[in-house]
C-alpha cells in the first residue's frame, strides 16, 4: 500500500493489491475521519494501525462514498465510528452488497473475515455538513459511476475526495451515463487544490479542468460510437474497433485495465441506445463483490 501526503492533515492510501483503489484520512485534534476503506482487510488494517497507531487519532467518522466492495469491505474494521454515506448507500449495501459479501466470503480467503457494516448517518437531496475540529467537510451526491456515488470536499484545504465519479476513466456499467455526464459537468469552474480520484493518481490543481474535460470527451465521443454502431451490418465487429485511445483515453492506466473498463462502457453504452448485445459481466465496480 502507498501512503501519500496532499496537506498538512490529509493523507492518502492506494491499494497494492486491487486496481490502484485510494482511501484518505483527514486528521483533526478532535479525532479523523476516514473516507473510504480497501478491499483487503490487511490494507484497512495497515489503515488503521497508521492513524490510530502511529498518528495516536482515533477514527471518528467513515465516509462511504458508495457501496462497491473495494470502497466499504473495511469499514467494519471501525466500530467506534459514525459510518455516513448517501441513504442509497444504505440500501444498496444491504441488498447487492450483503449478498455480494457472502459470494465473496466464499470465493475469497482472504475475505472471510469481513463483516457488513451499515452507515448510521445518511443524507438524500441535500448536501451534508460535517465539523470536526478545525475542519469542515461538504459531502454530496454525483450520480453516474453508481447511483448512490457521492464527492466529499475539505473545505479548509480545497481537496476534493472524488470517489469514481473521477477515477482514470468514467466507468458507468453499474450506474447511468447522463447521471455521469451531469455530475462531470457540475464539477467544472471550481478551485480545488487537489482531487483525489476512487482509483490512481491524485490529481493537481492545474491538471484539473483538463482531467474533467477529457472525462466529459471521453463519455461524448463513446456514445457517439456506440450510436454509429447502430447503422453498421456487423455492430459487434465495429465496436471491438473502438479502442479506448480512439475515445480519447491511455491503455496504459491503472495497469493497463482501462481497456477492459472501456469495452464494458462501450457495451453498455450501444444497449442503453438500443442495441442487442450481452450485457458487461460483473466486476468489483460494478457490484458489491469482489
Amino acid at each position: 500500500m502507498q501512503r501519500e501526503r496532499v496537506a498538512d492533515d490529509i493523507y492518502i492510501f492506494t491499494s497494492d493489491l486491487y486496481a490502484q483503489v485510494t482511501a484518505g484520512v483527514v486528521l483533526t485534534a478532535e479525532g479523523a475521519v476516514l473516507i473510504d476503506t480497501l478491499l483487503f482487510p490487511e490494507e484497512t488494517r495497515a489503515i488503521k494501525h497508521f492513524v490510530e497507531g502511529r498518528l495516536a487519532c482515533p477514527v471518528r467518522y467513515v465516509i462511504n462514498t458508495h457501496y462497491h466492495a473495494d470502497h466499504t469491505y473495511g469499514t467494519y474494521m471501525f466500530p467506534d465510528a459514525t459510518v455516513i454515506s448517501h441513504a442509497l448507500c444504505y440500501d444498496l449495501l444491504n441488498t447487492r452488497g450483503r449478498d455480494g459479501l457472502e459470494q465473496a466470503r466464499q470465493e475469497m480467503s482472504e475475505l472471510k473475515s469481513v463483516q457488513l457494516a451499515l452507515p448510521m448517518l445518511v443524507f438524500n437531496h441535500r448536501p451534508l455538513i460535517l465539523r470536526l475540529g478545525n475542519k469542515t467537510l461538504h459531502m454530496w451526491h454525483t450520480p453516474g459511476h453508481s447511483p448512490d456515488c457521492s464527492v466529499v470536499l475539505v473545505k479548509e484545504d480545497r481537496v476534493l475526495f472524488g470517489a469514481d465519479t473521477l477515477m482514470p476513466i468514467p466507468y458507468f456499467v453499474d450506474g447511468s451515463y447522463d447521471d455521469f455526464l451531469a455530475s462531470l459537468q457540475s464539477l467544472q469552474n471550481n478551485t480545488f487544490e487537489c482531487i483525489v480520484q476512487g482509483h490512481g493518481e491524485v490529481i493537481l490543481r492545474g491538471e484539473i479542468e483538463e482531467k474533467i474535460q477529457s472525462d466529459i470527451k471521453y463519455l461524448t465521443l463513446l456514445k457517439k460510437y456506440a450510436t454509429n454502431a447502430h447503422t453498421k451490418s456487423d455492430p459487434e465487429a465495429y465496436l471491438a474497433r473502438v479502442d479506448v485511445e480512439r475515445c480519447g483515453k491511455s491503455r496504459i492506466l491503472l495497469s493497463g485495465q482501462v481497456q477492459q473498463l472501456h469495452v464494458a462502457n462501450l457495451r453498455m453504452m450501444y444497449k442503453q441506445v438500443g442495441g442487442n448485445i450481452q450485457a458487461p459481466e460483473p466486476t468489483a465496480e460494478n457490484s458489491g463483490d469482489k
